[in-house]
């Protein structure tokens, strides 16, 4: 089997693309001598006659056009492996599991990952979906996860995060009750209210950031009853049991009947962050955090 020198194709390429030796050695940063030595070593090599030197340039044999015509996919193919090689190498290729819960992520997940499989040579990203936060923090705690999308705080100071986006928080109501015409709400208002409380939670960090407490006069939220599932959570609100704290996103994804969804003005956002553990490969996570910003807009620190 004939070995092809890709150093000479490619200079043979340029001399059929510019039909002239003189133009393809500028082209190439190369001696017009050099140029026509990697021809004529590389018409020894295959055995053949690929140029005709006229006074007017050079033409093309059959066989030169031939080479010409399946010559550019060889080099276009060689490129792209050397691209992988060093992607590789640098860590920018490989598999990325991310996991995410889809009623914080579900309008940008999947645009998501097909952004980082079209920007990185060679990344597949693996989208896994959970329910609640203990289920997102254990697969990464057990490595069967790279990175993830949560609310912050996480509950887990060994965690690296970058906020990706912010969200107002809201408050669901059931749909008779004195607040749920409003336009929006402050907290004051809420102060009465018994609010249902997570289960879920991990640290005293993350149930005060979810009661929004302190409430302004200092005050602890009243506590209402527990649930685990937002839905059961949703249930408690509709039939009057308490009211519920959560970001807008789970307004859009958790329509309930007999429930109203009323922005609370002064209450502090959440924040949307990847998350991701010291053995995450960082090169992938830099590049997932840049296409997730791009992606929601972000426009803070």
């Amino acid at each position: 089997m004939t070995a092809l020198n890709l150093y000479q194709l490619r200079s043979f390429l340029t001399v059929s693309e510019e039909h002239s030796i003189t133009r393809a050695a500028s082209r190439l940063h190369l001696a017009q001598q050099a140029v026509s030595s990697q021809i004529r070593q590389l018409e020894r090599a295959l055995g053949v006659t690929l140029l005709v030197r006229t006074s007017r340039g050079v033409l093309l044999t059959p066989a030169g056009e031939e080479l010409a015509a399946g010559g550019k996919a060889v080099i276009a193919d060689a490129d792209a492996l050397v691209e992988r090689v060093r992607a590789v190498a640098a860590g920018q290729a490989g598999r990325l599991r991310l996991v995410c819960k889809p009623h914080a992520t579900a309008e940008f997940a999947i645009e998501v990952a097909e952004a980082m499989e079209a920007a990185v040579p060679g990344v597949v990203i693996e989208l896994v979906t959970v329910s609640t936060l203990p289920e997102e923090l254990e697969l990464l705690a057990s490595g069967r996860a790279d990175a993830a999308f949560l609310w912050t705080p996480a509950g887990d100071g060994s965690l690296r995060y970058a906020e990706v986006r912010e969200d107002r928080r809201m408050v669901a109501l059931p749909e008779g009750h004195r607040l749920a015409s409003r336009e929006s709400v402050v907290l004051a208002d809420l102060a009465d209210e018994p609010v249902i409380v997570p289960k879920v939670v991990v640290s005293q960090d993350v149930l005060r950031h979810w009661l929004a407490e302190p409430r302004p006069d200092g005050r602890p939220a009243l506590r209402g009853p527990a649930a685990q599932r937002i839905e059961d959570r949703l249930i408690l609100v509709a039939r009057g049991r308490g009211v519920w704290l959560a970001p807008e996103p789970l307004a859009a994804y958790f329509p309930a009947p007999r429930v109203r969804w009323v922005p609370v003005v002064d209450a502090a956002p959440s924040y949307l962050a990847v998350v991701w553990t010291a053995r995450a490969p960082e090169s992938l996570v830099s590049r997932l955090v840049a296409e997730v910003r791009r992606i929601t807009g972000w426009a803070g620190d």
